[in-house]
């Protein structure tokens, strides 16, 4: 996979995913559905797929219906904690003169827009992450970055097709995905500089598979 930072901007931008990157969602909405299916936390297992099938929720109806409860009833959006190190190293990033753009896909149910998009900029405001620009949006490549990170595997597949430089940050969804990969933020800081420094430099190493 070769770079592909032909872009116009002159500052190196970084293309962050929230949910399950910078949010530990997972863990939030997996107290949520203990909930939501009556059932003990212990009984929901951690080694989840995307869409959650694993804990029984289809009886229910459905993922799409349990994000709706949790965005509505729970504010899971504002109440999530963050990533370990995710913050703290985005602020280092920022003032390392990276352009922090988050892009993420939360407005895919109807008539929780203002709650999502509310929730969504108190949570960052709370934990002082930093960005210049927050799109949500399904269609991630389109807003334009040097180098994105993302969990979710069609997202990634999707960027990757693209010819987007993306780094998978490691869960349980995505373990059949190539890298690169990073298991932390200390992992992902040590990627994105490197991968400025490319940028700056013209050279081509970390995204060459």
């Amino acid at each position: 996979m070769e770079m592909n930072y032909k872009m116009d901007d002159s500052t190196f931008i970084f293309g962050v995913d929230l949910d399950g990157v910078v949010g530990d969602f997972y863990d939030a909405i997996r107290k949520i559905a203990a909930e939501w299916l009556d059932k003990p936390l212990e009984a929901l297992t951690t080694e989840v797929t995307y869409g959650l099938d694993e804990w029984g929720i289809n009886e229910l109806g459905g993922y799409d219906r349990l994000h709706r409860f949790a965005v509505t009833q729970r504010d899971i959006f504002r109440v999530m904690e963050p990533i370990k190190n995710a913050p703290a190293i985005l602020r280092k990033l920022s003032n390392q003169g990276i352009r922090i753009r988050i892009i993420t896909h939360r407005l895919f149910l109807k008539f929780s827009h203002r709650t999502t998009i509310t929730q969504t900029v108190d949570w960052l405001d709370n934990y002082d992450i930093p960005y210049w620009d927050i799109c949500f949006m399904k269609d991630k490549g389109a807003v334009g970055a040097h180098v994105y990170i993302d969990d979710a595997p069609e997202n990634i597949i999707n960027l990757r097709k693209l010819g987007c430089n993306t780094i998978v940050f490691n869960n349980s969804t995505n373990r059949d995905l190539p890298g690169p990969r990073a298991n932390n933020w200390f992992e992902v800081e040590r990627m994105v500089m490197e991968a400025r420094d490319e940028w700056k430099t013209g050279t081509v190493g970390l995204f060459r598979e």
